[in-house]
């Protein structure tokens, strides 16, 4: 298939800038999978849309203040650093994504706001990438981005991050930090909201899936089947594998909330779909003719036109079934995107 094939026309104006003036008062989105009709709801009738024993997959990563400003020793100049993962413990190195990748090279060296040094070193594989190894004398805890960094906020949110998305840019349930952008399925969902699911018996479980910022990298291939995704870490603990595997058999269904979900489970079950539990990571690509082995429901946002995330959704429902929906979703004023509605399909 082609990228092409994943295109829609979305006006500027339907790209959600900023949160909604309250958490969780959204539009929602049902999708049928089945025969591709679209109803519209609020997010509040979300529970009703739930069948009584499901079983809620939940993302509890939290993002870091991954985004952080230093200047360039040789220059003066301000350059900006997106910090992934830590890549090597025992040398304190990280893995950033870096604007103006090019420029930036093995031996720079860049001054951080709080005074720490860090130094571009070579890393296999990252020579004609955005993403450079940054090297410093002292390991880089979360302390460390509390004081320097800022919110991540995506590319296509076109201003600075405020004290408000600190709080916004977070799900309510978020606990294991080390994401780089938000799993932003979970921003729809309040406390309130969580009641109302237990209070009707909905089951819920968290795995981890730490985001990186692959998610947000172009296809660049013409041909999808051609591209390469980049390695995430998940945990999924033995108790929510058992209770996963447990409703599997028991024919009652697995609703994830949000593509980092369903990436974690279909990346940790075999050909049986049982997911197994631990710690693990995935570079795994779904596009149509992906078989799903353990989700059977997915609450989500409206994504980018020829994006990785737009692909998954259509291997779950159909290409034609989504580009339909998101036709009726700019026809209906949705909001796209991080801070944007939702949807849920089945």
């Amino acid at each position: 298939m082609l990228t092409s094939d994943f295109y829609f026309d979305l006006p500027q104006e339907l790209i959600a800038q900023h949160p909604s003036g309250v958490r969780g008062e959204d539009k929602l989105m049902f999708l049928n999978k089945q025969n591709g009709s679209v109803s519209h709801y609020m997010m509040d009738d979300l529970v009703d849309l739930i069948e009584k024993d499901t079983l809620m997959i939940f993302n509890n990563s939290k993002v870091r203040r991954a985004r952080v400003f230093a200047i360039k020793e040789t220059t003066g100049r301000q350059q900006e650093f997106m910090f992934i993962n830590q890549i090597d413990k025992n040398c304190c190195v990280w893995n950033t994504m870096v604007k103006s990748a090019k420029k930036q090279k093995p031996g720079m060296k860049y001054h951080f706001p709080d005074g720490t040094i860090g130094t571009i070193v070579d890393w296999p594989g990252n020579e004609k990438t955005e993403f450079r190894a940054m090297k410093f004398d002292f390991p880089i805890d979360e302390d460390w981005f509390e004081r320097n960094g800022h919110i991540p906020l995506p590319p296509y949110i076109k201003r600075e991050d405020t004290v408000e998305d600190s709080e916004r840019y977070q799900n309510v349930y978020a606990k294991e930090t080390g994401s780089s952008a938000c799993p932003t399925a979970g921003l729809h969902f309040t406390e309130t909201m969580l009641q109302k699911l237990s209070e009707k018996g909905i089951e819920r479980e968290f795995v981890t899936l730490h985001v990186g910022l692959g998610t947000f990298l172009p296809v660049r291939e013409e041909n999808i089947e051609n591209h390469k995704m980049h390695n995430e870490s998940f945990y999924i603990s033995e108790n929510t594998a058992n209770k996963i595997n447990d409703a599997k058999k028991q024919g009652r269904k697995i609703l994830a909330v949000g593509t980092t979900s369903v990436r974690t489970l279909e990346s940790a079950s075999d050909d049986n779909g049982l997911v197994k539990f631990g710690n693990s990571s995935t570079n795994i690509f779904m596009y149509p003719g992906y078989k799903f082995k353990v989700v059977d429901q997915i609450f989500t946002n409206f994504h980018t036109p020829e994006s990785t995330l737009i692909m998954l959704v259509s291997a779950f429902a159909g290409r034609e079934n989504i580009l339909n929906a998101y036709k009726i979703a700019v026809e209906n004023n949705y909001r796209f995107f991080s801070y944007g509605d939702c949807m849920l399909i089945r």
